[in-house]
């Protein structure tokens, strides 16, 4: 029997799992016309609305609610799809993959025409990864442009350091996605079981969403304001690190939230603590790219280390064994 090549073993598989690569057709093309939606006659309309909101001055005046409410709730829900659907759907790839394979012993058999494991585990890696890099990437270069287009014109839109929006802007969607293909192969390969290894990889790479983005504001150096205890806060450039009073020798002492010291009572609560200034660290939007870099990083090595230690316990399951092929007959 001759070798089976490469390109063989990937239309089996993608044929072995049609269905989900139609589901996942499906749901990109939905989300990119939405998106695409979104991107042009939606935001036009809300922007336009939100111009005649904000040139009224009178009691009541005509302008389209309609575009601006309808473009609030869509964004958000297509935030939210952008960064939960590539997440589940390459999870689901991983653990399927490999753990309903391994269930079924269509890998074992695959083992047997001339694959080497290496090669049957490297093929259900990169050829979902190839998938889910280029279709996330799109969704997110269509959101990022989506919500580029929308900054200024219109009044509700999420800030950049809203943390969905954060994600669904850049390159961490991408490295998510990634990381949960990976999760769900190593867990297929553990549990040999789909279902099983489905709901570990989701808690796992959900776990690492929430991880990278409790950890975001601390990734990249952080840029300080001293403003004076006659405003009611401090002062801060996006997203806040930490905030609160300094002394006159520049020690840090938490902020009480007063307000102004030209309110008498907390002139004299600033006295007592010897305040003579906020400050706020925090990061203004031109740090938006070194935090999603960074992050990203952080991501994708923990997926590579997923792939490394998936390999290695593949290798140890099998042995090392040689592949079995049959011979030609005479």
């Amino acid at each position: 029997m001759t070798a089976v090549l490469p390109f063989t073993t990937t239309r089996v598989m993608l044929r072995l799992h049609r269905p989900a690569l139609y589901v996942w057709a499906g749901v990109f093309l939905v989300a990119g016309a939405l998106l695409l939606w979104l991107y042009g006659p939606l935001t036009d309309a809300a922007a336009s609305g939100w111009r005649q909101w904000n040139a009224c001055s009178k009691p009541v005046c005509a302008y389209d609610q309609d575009a601006i409410l309808t473009y609030k709730s869509l964004s958000q829900y297509m935030s939210i799809a952008v960064n939960v659907v590539p997440l589940l759907v390459a999870a689901w790839a991983g653990a399927s993959l490999t753990g309903r394979e391994m269930e079924t012993g269509t890998a074992q058999l695959a083992w047997t025409q001339s694959l080497s494991p290496a090669r049957w585990l490297a093929a259900k890696l990169a050829v979902p990864a190839a998938l889910v890099t280029a279709g996330t990437s799109v969704l997110v270069l269509l959101h990022n442009l989506v919500w580029s287009k929308g900054r200024g014109k219109i009044d509700n839109a999420k800030s950049w350091t809203d943390l969905l929006t954060f994600h669904a802007n850049g390159t961490t969607t991408v490295a998510f996605a990634l990381f949960g293909l990976a999760a769900g192969a190593l867990a297929g390969l553990v549990l040999r079981r789909s279902l099983a290894s489905l709901v570990v990889t989701v808690a796992a790479t959900g776990a690492v969403w929430g991880a990278v983005s409790l950890a975001r504001p601390y990734l990249w150096p952080s840029v300080r304001t001293v403003s004076g205890l006659t405003d009611d806060s401090p002062r801060g450039l996006g997203l806040t690190v930490d905030e609160g009073l300094l002394t006159a020798s520049g020690a840090r002492i938490p902020n009480p939230y007063c307000g102004s010291s030209h309110v008498a009572e907390c002139g004299d609560l600033y006295d007592r603590l010897g305040a003579v200034s906020y400050y706020n660290d925090s990061h203004p939007f031109s740090h938006y790219w070194p935090l999603q870099l960074t992050a990203t990083a952080l991501v994708l090595a923990l997926a590579a280390v997923a792939v490394l230690a998936a390999f290695r316990l593949l290798k140890r399951q099998t042995g090392g064994a040689p592949v079995v092929t049959a011979k030609e007959p005479a």
